[in-house]
């Protein structure tokens, strides 16, 4: 678990992510490179809380896969209009030119008043696939950074990363986005009126298995546990639930292995798929259920799927964004 908090991100120069793109393609290579790079070590800390702790009850939440963040603005007034108080994300760009270069997790939370965390996921080593390429002014990419992020009105205390199990699937295989880094997981500790509780913000892979991803789900729990004993969770994301399946979610051990630790699942009805088409992803055929809370010790209700649609009816993602309620512990 990465504890190393700093103000930025140092990112890795053009020369230096051209290095990376001719490293031999194997996992002590890969993982030799990611330990010496201080933006694969470390969690970004800004923004500014602008309500007191601790947090009463009851409190919104929102999950979201924002795909990239080509519109900051458009989506810090999407996530406004839900009054969560806590914002998980994930795809979030830094850095790269298909969002012109923004810091889009820097950005959504100065919008909204929030204190952020914000961690990488990926060092990109090129542009992106063929329609984010239609988005790019630039043909450089000023950081290459890519990752998740974690919001709050409330101030945010024992920032962490975890790294997820995995393969280096986006750097050993025959990809057409070829990166640096795994899934990975960004927490913190905030204070509500009735004590502690851990948030994460987390991705799993979407390129393999079902059984891939439950071994994410146990490390994950197993890391928490650990680290934060007794403590109430809640976990939001992109949970990739259905790849490689067919689309059955209920093909996914990680529920199985959540449900043994503790935990419940939240996702909304269960016949409503949480993906759409958009400006990066133009497959009308696609819908799967992919986003999901679980909580453990906290009394949850009133989740709910929000379309991604600014008021012009474009999609701001290729994900619908979830929301919960979190009433009090349980």
């Amino acid at each position: 678990m990465i504890r190393t908090i700093v103000d930025r991100l140092t990112a890795p120069t053009p020369a230096e992510r051209m290095a990376i793109a001719d490293l031999e393609k194997s996992i002590s290579a890969h993982d030799a490179c990611m330990a010496q790079l201080a933006c694969m070590n470390a969690v970004e800390k800004g923004g500014r809380a602008e309500r007191a702790e601790p947090l009463p009850f009851p409190f919104a939440v929102a999950a979201w896969n924002l795909e990239r963040c080509l519109f900051p603005l458009e989506s810090a007034e999407h996530l406004g209009a839900t009054g969560a108080e806590i914002v998980l994300l994930s795809e979030m760009d830094d850095g790269m030119a298909r969002t012109r270069q923004r810091h889009t997790t820097a950005e959504v939370a100065g919008d909204l008043g929030m204190a952020y965390l914000y961690g990488v996921e990926f060092i990109e080593l090129g542009l992106g696939s063929d329609t984010e390429l239609e988005f790019c002014k630039d043909r450089f990419n000023r950081r290459g950074l890519h990752g998740n992020g974690l919001m709050a009105t409330v101030p945010l205390h024992a920032p962490f990363l975890l790294r997820l199990e995995g393969e280096r699937l986006w750097f050993m295989g025959e990809v057409d986005q070829p990166r640096l880094g795994e899934r990975m997981a960004i927490g913190a500790v905030v204070n509500t009126e009735a004590g502690p509780l851990v948030l994460v913000s987390t991705h799993f892979e979407s390129a393999t298995t079902a059984a891939y991803r439950e071994c994410q789900m146990v490390g994950l729990i197993d890391a928490l546990d650990a680290a934060f004993p007794g403590h109430p969770v809640l976990i939001g994301g992109d949970l990739n639930t259905g790849n490689h399946a067919g689309g059955d979610v209920e093909a996914e051990g990680l529920f199985a292995r959540a449900a043994e630790r503790g935990f419940t699942r939240h996702g909304g009805p269960l016949d409503r798929m949480t993906t759409r088409p958009s400006l990066i992803t133009r497959w009308p055929e696609r819908a799967m259920k992919l986003d999901w809370f679980l909580s453990r010790g906290l009394a949850v209700s009133d989740t709910r799927i929000v379309p991604s649609l600014d008021p012009s009816g474009r999609p701001l993602s290729d994900h619908d964004l979830i929301t919960c309620r979190i009433d009090g512990f349980a």
